[in-house]
């Protein structure tokens, strides 16, 4: 079985065109007996501006500066903490609940001011989740996270354009969760701040990285919550969970190993851009539709699953789950349905800048008066 899915995915990859760059970006390498060696961060600015100035056109320019300026942050309000007394310090540093705003601006009929029937716009998020913001322009930081008075860290720091999968995943009480590749861990908390998950599975190949996972949750969540065994985090081989845990799981989470462009053009340790990365770098689509096909055979006919990243590449995003419905339509006969999100952009508008001509899914697009981002991600539903 993962021997078709491997073979199924390189033919996929195979079909897209990957070497269409304009010929005033082409460049021809020059002999020499020393290849000159520069940063991983300047060759990643090199492969972006080849790329996404086709991808962006007129709208890269501005990315590009953003991408290289300071990112902003928000503050996801700890529920196991004194959420009430944290919310209302951090009103007073002058930020605000984009979430909640959101949801009054959803359920809001513009004409009247008055409560509408509640709408996919308002219902179809996952519930309980605070998360505060500087308003668009304002540069202002947060102060580091403290312990609260109930042993816990008040509020965890995160771009909080990475809240929005778990948004749009759209958890219920009693759902059965799996995030497939939850290190460094802030979707896996998010995940358990809604209140809704019965077990939750937080999986990261990375036996390092799934430490950083059980630091934060030590730091955030109960022993009494995390003792319950409605926690359980491995580090399995997420391209093989179909296999182990079949048409098991209400909603998924995979937020897949990308370019973490941000992350690449301003760090050193750990670039995908390394030259010994090179082929890593390369087979990216690749893992990620194994990865996305594999959440999906986790998930039970009706469930949900979301696709994330954080790069901006249409490869590593829309390419991403075309490949992986034709892949399950062709080798499981499974149909995969792509949920509308355009209620996001509208919901969110005010918080963080979308990019408008996503063919599916969303993109936040980083912007220097709402510098988040980037943040792809796609809901799907599979059917059979």
């Amino acid at each position: 079985m993962a021997a078709l899915v491997v073979r199924g995915v390189w033919d996929l990859l195979k079909q897209a065109d990957f070497a269409k760059v304009l010929r005033r970006h082409r460049h021809k390498k020059k002999w020499a007996t020393t290849e000159p060696k520069f940063p991983a961060t300047r060759l990643a600015l090199q492969n972006f501006d080849m790329t996404y100035d086709v991808q962006f056109g007129d709208l890269w320019p501005s990315i590009r500066v953003s991408l290289l300026s300071e990112q902003k942050y928000g503050a996801l309000v700890n529920n196991f903490a004194a959420c009430d007394y944290v919310s209302a310090e951090l009103e007073q540093l002058h930020a605000r609940d984009f979430v909640n705003k959101a949801y009054l601006h959803g359920e809001l009929e513009p004409e009247s001011g008055q409560m509408a029937d509640p709408s996919p716009a308002s219902w179809a998020c996952s519930p309980n989740l605070r998360c505060f913001t500087f308003t668009r322009g304002d540069v202002s930081r947060f102060p580091p996270a403290r312990l609260g008075s109930l042993g816990v860290m008040d509020y965890y720091l995160m771009d909080a354009a990475s809240l929005l999968p778990v948004l749009a995943l759209g958890l219920q009480p009693g759902d059965m969760v799996l995030d497939l590749c939850a290190a460094p861990g802030g979707k896996t908390l998010a995940l358990l701040q809604t209140g809704c998950c019965r077990n939750l599975a937080a999986n990261d190949l990375s036996t390092s990285r799934t430490s950083r996972l059980q630091k934060i949750l030590h730091s955030y969540v109960p022993q009494d919550i995390r003792d319950k065994s409605r926690v359980r985090v491995t580090s399995w081989d997420g391209r093989k969970w179909g296999e182990l845990e079949g048409d098991t799981y209400d909603r998924v989470l995979v937020d897949v190993p990308c370019t973490t462009d941000r992350h690449s053009l301003h760090e050193e340790e750990n670039n995908i851009f390394q030259r010994s990365r090179k082929k890593e770098r390369q087979t990216l689509p690749m893992l990620q539709v194994q990865l996305l096909a594999a959440g999906l055979l986790a998930t039970k006919p009706g469930g949900h699953v979301v696709y994330s990243t954080c790069s901006l590449s249409h490869l590593q995003n829309e390419y991403v789950v075309k490949g992986t419905i034709e892949l399950l339509a062709n080798q499981y006969s499974i149909e995969v349905r792509v949920e509308d999100l355009t209620h996001f952009q509208k919901l969110f508008m005010d918080t963080f800048s979308f990019f408008p001509s996503c063919q599916v899914g969303e993109l936040v697009i980083p912007n220097l008066m709402a510098n988040f981002g980037p943040m792809y991600f796609c809901k799907l539903c599979r059917l059979t």
